[in-house]
């Protein structure tokens, strides 16, 4: 059940976030759906392919469907400028690793993937989408940033979801300590400015 939660909250808040950057760049209403679609589905589309789940997760889902055309409706309903988008999309982008992170590892570990393979699948789950965004808006992507502790943060999450798992508390709980965990990482890294150091 909080699982469920967890992804259908997900792809909401990362529609949202893709149609957010799609309204700062200026897109029509046609292409802020196909980049909240791209945003919301990207990573768990890319994880299900890799691990054979047939078919993905959004296909006849007409609950998640709903969800990114609700994302985007809120968008081209939102008045505001473009810095204040800029600033939402981080926060929104910041929860939505949160929740794919610890959706994409829960989904793999349910398909039978070992602990290691469960945690990349958590990390692509929660970036893939934004990375696909990125490209569709001719941007830099996060994923790619010098320094910046995004796809990091998911690990970090991640790795501790798995390491819970290994306690008596229940599935989840771990999983709400992994989305709270990612996102604080991912929120107060970028203010603090701490980052990875040069190849």
């Amino acid at each position: 059940m909080v699982l469920n939660i967890i992804t259908y909250l997900g792809i909401f808040v990362f529609a949202l976030t893709g149609a957010l950057k799609a309204r700062a760049y200026k897109m029509d209403v046609f292409g802020g759906l196909v980049v909240a679609f791209a945003t919301a589905y990207g990573g768990g589309t890319l994880r299900d392919l890799l691990i054979g789940v047939r078919p993905v997760n959004w296909v006849n889902d007409n609950l998640a469907l709903l969800l990114v055309f609700a994302g985007a409706a809120i968008t081209f309903l939102l008045k505001s400028n473009v810095n204040k988008f800029r600033r939402t999309i981080f926060f929104t982008d910041a929860i939505g690793l949160g929740l794919f992170t610890a959706a994409g590892i829960e989904v793999s570990l349910r398909n039978g993937l070992n602990d290691v393979y469960a945690l990349v699948m958590g990390v692509i789950t929660a970036t893939f989408g934004g990375l696909t965004a990125d490209i569709f808006c001719s941007a830099v992507p996060n994923l790619f940033k010098r320094g910046e502790l995004y796809a990091t943060a998911c690990a970090a999450g991640g790795m501790v979801y798995l390491l819970l798992k290994e306690f008596d508390l229940s599935s989840n709980v771990n999983l709400t300590i992994c989305v709270v965990l990612t996102v604080a990482l991912r929120i107060y890294s970028k203010r603090k400015r701490i980052m990875l150091p040069d190849i």
